[in-house]
């Protein structure tokens, strides 16, 4: 489990698409504390370090992971996101991060608002029913509020404090994102959708207690 509050923007030293080789990571940061099998999120993707030394740590990466996320698009060089898993007692600035990517979101602009940056995404249509305003969402694991709905995806905003601690602001229109939703939302649609099948209703949530 994450916070979504990304810790450090590490680099990528080794990529094979293919999952054959591990992942290379070089970073500093999340190297402190951290142990043969701990896990790490790599632009929001929950891996176990398999191997360390002083420059950065390794991981392996299934097929499944690499088809239902970014990281295959990754080449030698990238920044990424990079977040150690949270500890109890830990305080949780963000929100409860899986690091269980559920699909490949796109960057569509990036557009200035005094200080701030907007950037608006398109996110898969499987996934859009999970969004709501001011509600959260994970784009490469950091934590971000929903801020506009669009038909296509959302709009999130970035302080000037995240626009430096994240790789979000780097990516260009086009550019894949890892995208997680909130799990609260689909548990919630999992326990009304097993009482009935007529679908999710605001009567029936009023009924069950969650609205």
């Amino acid at each position: 489990m994450f916070t979504g509050i990304v810790e450090e923007i590490g680099a990528v030293a080794r990529v094979d698409p293919t999952g054959r080789a591990p992942l290379v990571i070089h970073c500093e940061t999340v190297l402190e504390g951290t142990r043969l099998g701990d896990s790490i999120a790599v632009n929001g993707v929950c891996l176990t370090v398999a191997a360390q030394d002083t420059r950065g740590f390794e991981a392996n990466v299934q097929p499944v992971t690499l088809r239902r996320s970014a990281l295959g698009a990754l080449r030698a060089g990238d920044p990424v996101n990079l977040g150690r898993s949270v500890a109890a007692g830990q305080r949780l600035g963000g929100h409860y991060v899986q690091g269980h990517v559920d699909g490949v979101g796109r960057v569509v602009s990036a557009i200035g608002e005094g200080p701030s940056v907007v950037i608006r995404l398109a996110i898969p249509p499987e996934l859009r029913r999970y969004l709501v305003e001011r509600g959260f969402v994970a784009v490469d694991g950091a934590s971000l509020t929903v801020m506009r709905l669009r038909p296509d995806g959302c709009d999130v905003s970035l302080v000037h404090h995240t626009q430096q601690a994240i790789t979000l602001p780097r990516k260009r229109p086009g550019a894949p994102v890892n995208i997680e939703v909130d799990v609260v939302g689909k548990y919630v649609e999992r326990l009304v959708a097993s009482k009935t099948d007529r679908g999710v209703t605001l009567d029936l949530l009023r009924r069950s207690g969650f609205a």
